[in-house]
């Protein structure tokens, strides 16, 4: 099955802090999820991609958070700027790699303002996480692509199984 896996999952050091959200290297995960995770990326075919990177943000970057999460979104980074226009250009990237190559199912940053599938950041730079999912999760939930983060790594590999 066709993965497309937010980059910094994978290892890539794209995350707003120049870092990575590595699965395989996080000591916060057990060995079996940890290897549940490299059997998911063997047995399937990995898309890497990060969003904000794609929307044209460097590495590092200033962290942003989402102030109005529905239309007309506004997401800001924590001096004040509003970089919107770049998560959204990075949602639309994401989506049109995941029809041009028929994905369907998305593995993606928990809490991410872009990739967060189920809870993102409240837009106050407190860390505090409310329910409401980032704009690339969103854009592809509504077209359609089934969404997990690296806490579902069971329910994906479930998933997978029953679509295969």
């Amino acid at each position: 099955m066709k993965l497309l896996v937010s980059s910094c999952l994978l290892g890539e050091d794209v995350r707003y802090d120049g870092a990575n959200s590595s699965v395989a290297f996080n000591p916060n995960f057990s060995f079996s999820i940890k290897e549940l995770f490299m059997d998911i990326l063997c047995d399937n075919e990995v898309y890497s991609f990060c969003p904000e990177v794609a929307g044209g943000l460097g590495i590092p970057r200033v962290p942003a958070e989402i102030v109005k999460n529905d239309k007309p979104f506004i997401v800001k980074d924590e001096k004040g700027v509003d970089v919107t226009i770049n998560f959204l250009v990075g949602a639309k990237k994401a989506l049109d790699i995941c029809l041009e190559e028929n994905i369907k199912v998305a593995l993606l940053k928990a809490n991410s303002p872009s990739c967060g599938n189920i809870n993102t950041y409240d837009g106050t730079f407190t860390k505090n996480i409310i329910e409401g999912q980032g704009l690339t999760a969103r854009l592809l939930s509504e077209n359609g692509i089934t969404v997990f983060n690296e806490n579902q790594l069971k329910d994906l590999a479930k998933f997978i199984k029953t679509n295969k």
